[in-house]
């Protein structure tokens, strides 16, 4: 009776991108990713700008500021395939949108890691740096484990539904594989929410605004409108 009660509550501790394969679970879940990848779009297009701001003419960190774009878009855009492709439906592209969200999201981090090292103590103190520097060695330790005990698991001799199997018990083979794959890729996910958490004190610095332009006074005209440039706080206050 307890070993049944025990394999019910291992049973709920899936991946995390297992808890959006069933209905209506993954609905939710994959709306809230597809909105967690938009806000982080705008994050790294925020950080983008500003560290462009703040050096404008350093050759090394503008290429590693358009480097952390790019990586950052694509960790974003993988994060979306993730959301939209559940693992027991089309498992190649699932695949595809983890490696991405993983594989850029660490690479992203990292630039950003070094930019935060090339911009202190002139733009930001030490401490942001190492900060960060401990959340890239976090998540680095932790991809190591994940990619090394998927892999043992999924090519070795422990079933061949793995792909398909979502609730595991304690007798099962590769059990332990599976629980190490699981509490890493939940523990690489957190490090990149603790790294965006570094970002606040550095957007505490900027103001994001609107402007609009009215090129004529209705939608037909095409003569130059008198009207002067409205601008508009992006949101309610600074941000």
């Amino acid at each position: 009776m307890a070993q049944k009660q025990w394999s019910q509550v291992t049973g709920l501790k899936p991946l995390k991108f297992d808890t959006g394969t069933v209905a209506p679970e993954k609905c939710l879940f994959g709306a809230m990713l597809n909105i967690a990848a938009v806000l982080c779009i705008a994050t790294i297009y925020v950080r983008y700008k500003q560290v462009h701001a703040l050096s404008p003419e350093e050759n090394l960190i503008i290429k590693l500021n358009k480097a952390g774009l790019v990586l950052g878009i694509l960790s974003c855009l993988g994060l979306s395939l993730v959301a939209n492709f559940q693992k027991t439906t089309l498992f190649f592209a699932h695949v595809s949108g983890a490696v991405l969200t993983f594989g850029m999201g660490s690479l992203y981090m990292f630039v950003q890691t070094i930019l935060s090292y090339q911009m202190q103590p002139k733009i930001h103190g030490k401490q942001v740096f190492w900060i960060r520097l401990l959340l890239v060695i976090w998540c680095g330790v932790s991809a190591f484990s994940m990619l090394t005990c998927s892999s043992i698991l999924y090519s070795g001799d422990f079933g061949t539904d793995l792909v398909q199997k979502l609730h595991w018990n304690p007798e099962d083979k590769g059990y332990v594989l599976h629980m190490v794959t699981t509490a890493a890729e939940w523990s690489m996910s957190f490090s990149f929410f603790g790294f965006f958490l570094t970002y606040i004190r550095d957007f505490q610095k900027i103001s994001l605004r609107v402007e609009t332009n009215l090129h004529g006074l209705t939608l037909y005209d095409t003569a130059p409108c008198p009207v002067i440039d409205e601008r508009t706080r992006l949101l309610s206050r600074d941000f």
